[in-house]
């Protein structure tokens, strides 16, 4: 693309760069899933989410807040229009920002969890696992949080 872009070009652009941001966060949240898995291991989300119908309308929420929140970073987000289709859609610096940001985000996020846990005796957090609504929430504010860390990296300016 030149310095001089249709409508339809932007238009066609921010579509791509939308669903594409959209396919790679739906990625991204099943694969923080599934480290959390790991990382929390007494803990069994998909197990536990999958055994009551508000558990599962709790993570189908969490998981529509988080792409809404991708969705709305990647059209709100800067575009780099001029500087050729496939460095306007994918944008290297702006890839490996989202990717440092869920490692940092996930692990960050266990690391605190894991210190209030020690520093709130009288709060057992391994009982999430005793009740599939409980898990639902958890996993409804993880994805949330995940969003919103997405949802950074992809509107800030670099």
């Amino acid at each position: 693309m030149g310095t001089e872009a249709t409508y339809a070009q932007v238009v066609l652009l921010w579509t791509v760069r939308t669903a594409i941001l959209a396919l790679a966060a739906a990625l991204l949240g099943w694969l923080g899933i599934s480290v959390l898995d790991v990382l929390t291991p007494g803990i069994h989300h998909r197990q536990r989410v999958g055994e009551h119908p508000l558990s599962v309308g709790l993570f189908i929420a969490g998981f529509m807040i988080l792409i809404g929140l991708v969705i709305h970073g990647a059209v709100t987000g800067p575009v780099l229009v001029g500087s050729g289709l496939l460095r306007s859609v994918l944008d290297p610096v702006r890839l490996g920002l989202i990717a440092i940001s869920f490692f940092v985000s996930l692990l960050l996020g266990v690391l605190l969890l894991r210190m209030v846990d020690k520093l709130t005796p009288g709060i057992r957090f391994s009982c999430v696992d005793e009740d599939p609504l409980a898990v639902g929430v958890y996993v409804f504010g993880y994805l949330v949080f995940f969003g919103l860390i997405l949802h950074g990296a992809l509107s800030m300016p670099l």
